[in-house]
C-alpha cells in the first residue's frame, strides 16, 4: 500500500473523527466509552497545533485519510515539558501494513527535531500490535499498570514504553523549553 505522510488540516479532521470514533467504539487504544464529537475532536486538534505539537496523517493514492498520530505534552507540569506521548490511530483497513510505524517514525523524527527529549507510549489495554510497533522503533518496557480501565465487559491493563529523543537525558537542556 503506498501511502504519504504530511501535517493534518482542519480538513482532515472528519475522517480522524471517524477513525477515532471507530476506535473508542471497538478496540481498547482509548479508554474513552464515548466518540467525541467533531467539534470536541476540533478543539482537542486546535489545542494540540496551537501548542507546536505534531500532528500527521497517512493518506493513500486517493487521499483517504488511512491513520493520524500526534504527539503531545504528558503532563502539564514544568518538569514535564520535555517528554511528549505518542498517540496514534489506524482506519480498520489499513492495520497491519506497515503505516502506524511510519507514522510514529515520522513523529518521533518531528519531536527530536524540535528539541523534546523523551517520548512516552501509554497503550491502551497493553495492545500486542501497538506494543510491537513502539519496540520496533526503539522504544522500551517501562512497566504495566494492571487492571487500569474497564471496558468492553473487562478489565484492561496499560502499558507503559519509553524512547528518548535526541541525546536524551546524556546532556542537560539548552534552552528553557523545547522549540515548537
Amino acid at each position: 500500500m503506498h501511502f504519504l505522510i504530511r501535517s493534518a488540516e482542519a480538513g482532515d479532521l472528519a475522517a480522524i473523527a471517524e477513525i477515532y470514533r471507530e476506535s473508542v467504539l471497538n478496540g481498547v487504544a482509548s479508554y474513552e466509552i464515548e466518540p467525541p464529537s467533531l467539534d470536541e475532536m476540533r478543539g482537542r486538534f486546535t489545542a494540540i497545533t496551537a501548542a507546536g505539537y505534531p500532528y500527521i496523517v497517512a493518506i493513500d493514492a486517493g487521499r483517504s485519510i488511512l491513520g493520524y498520530a500526534y504527539a503531545s505534552a504528558f503532563r502539564t507540569r514544568p518538569a514535564y515539558r520535555w517528554l511528549v506521548e505518542d498517540s496514534i490511530y489506524l482506519a480498520p483497513e489499513a492495520r497491519g501494513r506497515g503505516i502506524g510505524k511510519a507514522l510514529l517514525a515520522e513523529l518521533i523524527e518531528r519531536c527530536t527535531a524540535l528539541g523534546f527529549r523523551q517520548m512516552v507510549a501509554v497503550i491502551g489495554g497493553a495492545h500486542p500490535a501497538s506494543i510491537a510497533v513502539h519496540r520496533s522503533t526503539g522504544f522500551e518496557h517501562g512497566g504495566v499498570m494492571k487492571a487500569t480501565g474497564f471496558k468492553h465487559g473487562r478489565w484492561l491493563d496499560t502499558t507503559i514504553m519509553q524512547l528518548p529523543l535526541g541525546e536524551g537525558a546524556s546532556t542537560d537542556p539548552e534552552h528553557d523549553v523545547p522549540r515548537r
